[in-house]
């Protein structure tokens, strides 16, 4: 671990006052590593600078405690949906050690990834799922069994929700990392969320210290069991987003 990169990832998530151990300062160090190790010859990410990857991957996924304040209490299960190269769920599980982590992305080479950098950080109550949101929100296992279920993916937020709300039980949240303005957006996903059990419950906007980019966690509480009816099959909610 650097000076100069314990000083800008202490400095940064003053912002959201959070603190860190420097076992924690390290464990990011060596997910920044494998990260950049793992880049070289499989498209994980195209932010690679190191300040970059602490304002834009870590500091950004930690952001969350704005809309869950309390989430460094409690024992949560959170279920981290087309994580990728482990968005935020890796952070947050590194933050946050008492948090129940599991990370799914349809892509087994990203898992392969995930697995390697929970292995090499021993993180613990963390697991790496390969599958698709549609695949295994109709599994009993994870269906309606998470207290937060999160995603920073790149879809319109009916689909995302499609996605995210079967994994969430009733009084549980799906939270979803937008960025640029999203008024439009949220409109237009109002009646799916209803249609999947949930009602907006709060939208905080905010722009990272290291970053001018505007960022939003739209919250969406779980009001009651879901429809059978959903997810729909896998590729539909991308084609055919909920109206």
């Amino acid at each position: 671990m650097t000076a100069e990169f314990k000083d800008r990832l202490n400095q940064e998530l003053n912002q959201f006052s959070i603190k860190l151990e420097d076992s924690q300062i390290n464990q990011f160090y060596e997910y920044y590593e494998i990260l950049i190790e793992w880049n070289k010859v499989m498209n994980l990410t195209a932010i690679t600078e190191q300040n970059e990857v602490i304002t834009k991957h870590f500091v950004d996924s930690l952001a969350l405690i704005k809309s869950v304040e309390e989430i460094s209490l409690n024992p949560y299960r959170i279920i981290d949906i087309g994580t990728g190269a482990g968005f935020p769920g890796i952070p947050l599980k590194i933050a946050f050690p008492q948090l129940k982590v599991t990370l799914m992305d349809s892509l087994n080479k990203r898992v392969k990834f995930l697995n390697e950098v929970i292995e090499k950080l021993e993180l613990k109550e963390i697991q790496a799922i390969h599958s698709r949101a549609e695949d295994l929100g109709r599994e009993k296992e994870y269906r309606e069994k998470y207290d937060l279920s999160v995603s920073r993916a790149v879809a319109n937020l009916s689909t995302l929700s499609e996605y995210c709300m079967p994994f969430v039980k009733p009084g549980g949240y799906f939270i979803s990392y937008k960025s640029g303005k999203i008024e439009e957006e949220l409109a237009s996903a109002k009646h799916a969320i209803f249609l999947l059990s949930g009602k907006v419950s709060g939208v905080e906007s905010f722009t990272l210290d290291g970053a001018d980019a505007e960022r939003t966690l739209v919250k969406i509480e779980k009001v009651n069991e879901i429809s059978k009816k959903y997810p729909r099959k896998a590729g539909v909610p991308a084609k055919e987003p909920l109206k």
